[in-house]
């Protein structure tokens, strides 16, 4: 080994500058942890699926308003809902024919009410209950 090459994971690395790298990278989850991350990351980045968790973060609501709320499809609406619930975001529950939707009781749900909020500068009156 060459004087002043660090190994991590049997690779070389030639230029350990921080001279913590070593101990970083041990510290860093695995793939399967960023790949889940950017999954969620890729439903903030279309903006009818981010207008409706906006809107979920702020109340519970049936499809059929949230698609005339948003001034959106059926069909467009149910296509993000199915997306965003497949990820996890959001929950539903069914009341007779109508099925409403909130944000789902989850750490990654709750993070991203929290940069909702941050983000468009507000205070959710939902927020403590």
């Amino acid at each position: 080994m060459i004087k002043g090459v660090t190994k991590i994971n049997n690779k070389e690395i030639l230029h350990d500058h921080s001279k913590n790298l070593s101990h970083i990278l041990e510290q860093m989850p695995d793939v399967q942890f960023f790949l889940e991350g950017a999954a969620v990351f890729q439903q903030l980045c279309d903006g009818s699926r981010l207008r409706i968790l906006w809107l979920l973060c702020q109340c519970e609501e049936c499809g059929h308003n949230i698609s005339a709320a948003l001034d959106m499809s059926p069909a467009s609406i149910s296509h993000h809902l199915k997306s965003l619930k497949l990820h996890g975001l959001i929950k539903s529950r069914r009341v007779g024919k109508e099925v409403y939707y909130s944000l789902a009781d989850s750490e990654k749900a709750r993070l991203v009410h929290q940069m909702i909020d941050d983000y468009f500068d507000m205070s959710c009156p939902l927020k403590g209950l």
